[in-house]
């Protein structure tokens, strides 16, 4: 199946065209079944596509009462002090979907779904990893790690995590038919969602990631938390595993940071170093790869563009 690059002139060039593409495929789904389930992120990369998206939802282009959406990750640990305040923290992703997209569309969603880490006690979690050493692994080859409860797990509460948590958001996305378009994102280091460098891409569909302490610390210094006991120091995530499983995978970068994990991505074999570069592998599986960037995030991949056509891995250039 086709593995496509198309570099775009700047963040609002690159929203459009991603924009359009999800369109799209939204219709032509619409054509042959009567629902749609559409994968969808935070952070700053994608807010612009949600922005397009929504204007065209509301223009009627499309019925958004068909569409189901399921989100990357959530954060543990949050501040409140239950779930409900947890979910609507002003620096949850729940909180943000419903001011980037949700809150912007006149006609909503069939339903909306965002892993349910605020569901999970920051402080509990912790005294059960403590207190149960042999029900959970550390998987990862660096500092971001993923916290693996083993099926036979002792801890009830543990065990609860991986059944009522994990599990079940993986199961709720495959009773569903599996998802029709997934957007993405891209850390600095080539990750996507909490699925950090180095944590392996095979059995990991669903993560609880123990976040490393610098992005911890940042998070404090960038004003989002007012201290590290307020902040969160876990998340729940899609593994690439379970990215890489829908139809069509649309990753979204832009700026100088994202030049060298767009670059790795593309002119390297696969590697958990570099998470996103698995989208090698989804595409020789049948999946669609589709990256949309900027042509700043693009700067290398220009220079090195007769090496990655080589790789069986279209360009195009729409920048000028």
């Amino acid at each position: 199946m086709p593995f496509k690059v198309i570099i775009t002139k700047d963040f609002n060039h690159m929203s459009e065209v991603a924009a359009q593409i999800v369109v799209k495929d939204i219709k032509n789904t619409l054509k042959n079944k009567d629902a749609y389930v559409l994968g969808l992120a935070t952070g700053n990369t994608p807010v612009g596509l949600y922005k397009h998206f929504a204007k065209s939802a509301n223009a009627g282009e499309f019925d958004c009462s068909k569409i189901q959406s399921f989100n990357l990750d959530e954060y543990v640990g949050l501040p409140g002090e239950n779930a409900q305040q947890r979910a609507l923290h002003p620096e949850s992703y729940s909180f943000f979907m419903v001011q980037e997209l949700f809150g912007l569309l006149e006609k909503k969603f069939k339903e909306t779904n965002v892993p349910w880490g605020t569901l999970i006690d920051q402080e509990s979690l912790l005294a059960e990893l403590n207190v149960n050493p042999n029900d959970w692994e550390e998987q990862g080859a660096d500092k971001g790690k993923a916290i693996v409860i083993k099926a036979n797990a002792q801890s009830e509460y543990l065990a609860w995590i991986r059944r009522e948590i994990l599990d079940a958001y993986r199961e709720k996305i495959e009773r569903n038919g599996g998802i029709d378009l997934q957007v993405v994102g891209v850390g600095g280091r080539g990750h996507v969602a909490f699925h950090e460098s180095g944590i392996p891409f095979e059995g990991n569909k669903m993560l609880l990631v123990k976040l490393d302490e610098n992005t911890v610390a940042n998070a404090v210094k960038d004003g989002h938390f007012s201290s590290k006991e307020q902040s969160p120091w876990y998340a729940i995530s899609m593994g690439v595993e379970l990215v890489y499983s829908a139809k069509t995978v649309l990753l979204l970068a832009n700026g100088d940071r994202k030049v060298e994990p767009m670059a790795e991505s593309l002119l390297n074999d696969p590697t958990p170093l570099v998470p996103i570069s698995y989208g090698q592998i989804f595409s020789e599986k049948g999946g669609t790869m589709i990256y949309v960037i900027d042509k700043a995030a693009a700067k290398k991949v220009m220079e090195n563009a007769n090496r990655i056509n080589q790789r069986g891995i279209d360009i195009e250039n729409i920048s000028n």
